[in-house]
């Protein structure tokens, strides 16, 4: 049998423990502050290589009128692509700074120079691959509304 003490010591223990995990699991559920009014200067933020070049992570936040808004600058090796064609619930768009690029668009590859914007709709297979002699640089921002970041984790 177990003495009143133990008994005592064992009961905050558990207490503890459970404020501890709730604590964390509480922790991993506060949603990340808004993303207010910000400069972001090209050099700081740093390049990190890639497999097919580099890319740039500037931010990725909730808005106040998006579940997420995500902007990244994607340089690509001469030739490659920075992956096979793939699709998603969110709309985004890209700005080609500099180089050239095909894009998968429309079940199809087209060309887009330096200046040209890619709109790719949501569920609609699409890719970039580099298309000329240099590296190709672009711009990509992504967001999703309200509600999208919620309807992914949920199984359909």
């Amino acid at each position: 049998m177990i003495s009143g003490r133990y008994a005592a010591v064992g009961a905050l223990a558990v207490a503890f423990l459970a404020g501890a995990w709730t604590g964390r699991a509480a922790a991993r559920q506060e949603k990340p502050s808004l993303m207010s009014s910000a400069i972001f200067q090209w050099e700081s933020v740093s390049p990190t290589p890639t497999k097919v070049g580099a890319v740039r992570r500037f931010f990725r936040a909730p808005t106040a009128t998006l579940d997420e808004l995500e902007f990244h600058v994607t340089t690509l090796d001469p030739g490659p692509s920075s992956h096979p064609p793939h699709q998603h619930p969110n709309e985004e768009l890209i700005i080609v700074k500099e180089g050239s690029v095909e894009a998968f668009s429309n079940g199809a590859w087209a060309p887009a120079s330096t200046g040209s914007i890619i709109f790719n709709a949501s569920n609609q297979p699409h890719a970039v691959r580099s298309a000329g002699r240099t590296a190709a640089t672009y711009f990509v921002i992504n967001w999703s509304s309200p509600g999208m970041l919620t309807n992914k984790a949920t199984p359909r």
